[in-house]
């Protein structure tokens, strides 16, 4: 019998929040270290703690006091956004065919469907509610960046959640990471699961090319053509 463990990354891959999800790390962080400017940072790709980390170092915060008020700026960033979510769906959407493409899989017999994502699991879980899309993920069995700031450690988590909670033991070539950036190339490959690049982050999608991943696609339009690549 056909079995998919599908572990989807959030942004850029299946929706865009606006300007809030980035402003939200910025404020937290901002308020939990009393900053009078925040520096930016790259994100894309990154876990969230990752992002507060970089954003205190740019700041010229020490490390012992950065890491004394990350777990403050992320409680800050996460309350932020979730008073937010008005605004996410005013500025950001659902990429095309997502919802679609989600759809089908979640009546595809031997499929499971969860996050693997940077994000902490709040701003996670605020986000694709934002756009309703919470209701065809097992949420439980994903992993998240509250769960480790390395976003390469994250697939093993998912697996042995899904182990534990549902009894799925997936073998390796059973498990796609659905994501638009080389990050989530490479966490996929430092767990030897298969990677399915998505090219809505333009600026990125050529790199990411060049990098060989399992397939490749435009945008989730598609439904047939995705379907069709993550079921094979």
């Amino acid at each position: 019998m056909l079995r998919r463990f599908l572990l989807w990354d959030i942004d850029g891959t299946l929706l865009t929040s606006g300007s809030i999800g980035r402003l939200a790390l910025e404020r937290g962080t901002m308020l939990a270290a009393s900053l009078d400017a925040v520096p930016s940072v790259t994100m894309s790709g990154k876990t969230d703690p990752q992002i507060v980390r970089d954003i205190l170092e740019a700041a010229g915060v020490p490390e012992a006091e950065a890491s004394r008020l990350a777990g403050v700026a992320l409680a800050e960033a996460e309350r932020v956004l979730a008073a937010q979510s008005g605004r996410m769906l005013a500025e950001g959407k659902a990429h095309s065919g997502v919802r679609d493409l989600l759809e089908a899989l979640s009546v595809t017999e031997g499929v499971s469907q969860s996050l693997l994502t940077g994000n902490t699991r709040p701003n996670a879980l605020v986000k694709v509610r934002t756009f309703g899309l919470d209701a065809y993920f097992d949420l439980d069995t994903g992993a998240y960046g509250s769960d480790h700031p390395d976003r390469d450690r994250l697939v093993p988590i998912a697996l042995e959640r899904a182990r534990e909670l549902r009894g799925l033991d997936f073998q390796l070539d059973e498990v796609w990471v659905i994501g638009d950036t080389p990050r989530d190339l490479r966490c996929a490959r430092a767990a030897g699961v298969r990677c399915l690049i998505v090219g809505t982050n333009r600026h990125l999608f050529d790199a990411v090319r060049d990098l060989a991943a399992d397939a490749f696609v435009s945008d989730l339009s598609n439904t047939a053509q995705v379907r069709r690549i993550l079921l094979s």
